[in-house]
């Protein structure tokens, strides 16, 4: 088996299991904490999102140059002192980021979140655990693109299964057998955090080619990135902005305990980047390769497998979600209130993140190639165009209007950035792109489970519902990989190709 198809099996494993983790806790998380705490883990999901814009493009332009100086000759030696210099800038970020949360405490509480059930002084409290958390937290990120980097993929998600295992099971033990409180659930989180970041930063530094010259921080080591990561800090600045917006004016818009649910929602619709993740992590650093030495037809044939690949994961499961988000979310979380008051709004989410799925391949090409102008600048025309959208959105339909314009967004980037992204980096493959790749399994997708939907029966049992779905989800995922044209050429001509081989060999040898 060759890395590429290790890294993406590993990165499946991965997200398969961190998903599942999802589903199985958060439902007892509310249960412990009730609805109204459980909104504080979405505010402290929110301050991480925001927080991301201050990584100033580190983190990307780590597992670049970390996949550039593994594919030039003699570039292991400097790896250590680039990955010293940029671990000194995390670790300072991490720390400001830390003491930032907890002087910004008080005003949170008592002149943002609008908490009936849970006292201000909870949620002060609240707030400056999560920015130790946060601290604790923050240089995974350059661990992870380190790891990534160097295609260690494997060690990576194996690190990745045991926390959230670990993280799940020691949060729920914690707010069964000692206290039931939002306080408890934030300090498990700083101990599983600070492990966590260790642990990761053992296994990259283990794992380095040993240097011949010391390693020290560099301020050549890292101004050979500053003008990629520069970039991508934009890049992070607008993006968080894009993304965040909708939360930021809900959360202080909505009471805490309609913010719970759209959280709720915010979780389901997320959860696709367990799908699209790893394919994005396995295919980017062999981008950065093969342009490093020159293999352009190699690109665009990876480039049409990956992104047919990411389309046949993705659609289908989309697809079945927004057509069955209210019994999806009835089966998850047992409970008719919720799922009546969050599956509209998961609906609309899982349609702008799919959306925004589909560009993440050509994105990563984008990436590899150095080209970071075209994200930004779109990025930054959206952010004038759809700001005052939001607001305007969420104040006539609430929660549901505030996440429409995560679907306008992302279709409008489908629509133009695409086209701007093919003209520069693979000219004449655009078309191929919407019709092969996205196109026909959309279909496909569509075509099946809305059938589904419309002779689904009403009334049944819970086991029979999750029969019905899961019959409706294989055969939409069937439809799709016959509408793939690479891969199921792929699928059918690989075997055969490969025993005409062994037989030509075989035939050699006598």
């Amino acid at each position: 088996m060759s890395l590429l198809k290790k890294n993406l099996a590993a990165n499946f494993a991965g997200s398969v299991w961190l998903t599942l983790m999802n589903l199985a806790f958060i439902p007892l998380y509310i249960k412990f904490l009730g609805v109204e705490s459980y909104g504080l883990i979405g505010v402290f999901t929110t301050i991480q999102a925001i927080s991301a814009m201050l990584d100033m493009g580190l983190g990307a332009a780590t597992t670049r140059e970390m996949a550039r100086l593994g594919a030039v000759p003699g570039g292991a030696g400097g790896i250590r002192s680039f990955l010293r210099s940029v671990e000194v800038v995390y670790w300072v970020t991490a720390i400001l980021i830390g003491l930032f949360l907890l002087v910004l405490s008080p005003l949170v509480a008592h002149h943002w979140i609008k908490a009936t059930q849970v006292s201000p002084e909870v949620v002060q409290r609240a707030v400056q655990l999560m920015g130790v958390a946060l601290a604790f937290q923050w240089p995974t990120a350059l661990y992870t693109g380190g790891l990534n980097g160097m295609q260690r993929q494997v060690l990576l998600n194996g690190a990745s299964i045991v926390m959230s295992t670990v993280r799940g099971i020691g949060a729920v033990a914690v707010l069964w057998l000692f206290s039931a409180t939002v306080e408890a659930f934030f300090f498990w989180q700083i101990l599983v955090n600070a492990c966590y970041t260790l642990a990761l930063a053992l296994c990259l530094w283990n794992g380095l080619p040993a240097g011949d010259a010391p390693t020290c921080f560099s301020k050549k080591a890292l101004s050979g990135i500053w003008k990629f990561a520069v970039d991508m800090a934009a890049i992070s600045l607008v993006s968080t902005v894009l993304t965040q917006l909708d939360k930021v004016v809900l959360s202080k818009m909505l009471s805490l305990e309609t913010f719970g649910y759209y959280t709720l929602a915010g979780v389901v619709a997320s959860s696709l980047y367990r799908v699209i993740g790893p394919v994005f992590s396995a295919v980017y650093p062999k981008f950065v390769q093969m342009l490093q030495q020159g293999d352009l037809d190699g690109v665009t044939l990876l480039y049409h497998k990956s992104c047919q690949l990411l389309s046949l994961l993705l659609l289908p499961v989309s697809v079945v979600l927004m057509l069955f988000s209210r019994e999806v979310m009835l089966l998850w979380t047992r409970n008719a209130s919720t799922a009546e008051a969050s599956f509209l709004i998961v609906s609309v989410l899982v349609a702008g993140t799919a959306l925004n799925g589909l560009m993440n391949i050509p994105y990563a090409l984008q990436l590899a190639s150095g080209w970071t102008r075209l994200t930004l600048c779109t990025n930054t025309v959206a952010i004038v165009v759809l700001v005052p959208l939001v607001v305007i959105m969420t104040e006539r339909f609430g929660a549901v209007g505030g996440a429409s314009v995560w679907v306008i967004l992302n279709g409008a980037y489908v629509l133009f950035s695409m086209h701007l992204m093919h003209r520069r980096l693979l000219p004449g493959e655009k078309w191929r792109w919407y019709r092969e790749d996205v196109f026909y399994p959309l279909v496909a997708s569509l075509s099946v489970a809305g059938a589904g939907r419309y002779f689904m029966p009403e009334h049944v049992s819970q086991v029979v519902m999750i029969c019905y779905l899961a019959a409706v989800s294989m055969a939409t995922l069937s439809a799709a990989a016959l509408s793939v044209p690479q891969l199921a050429k792929d699928a059918l001509l690989g075997p055969l190709r490969g025993r005409l081989k062994l037989t030509a060999e075989k035939n050699r040898s006598i």
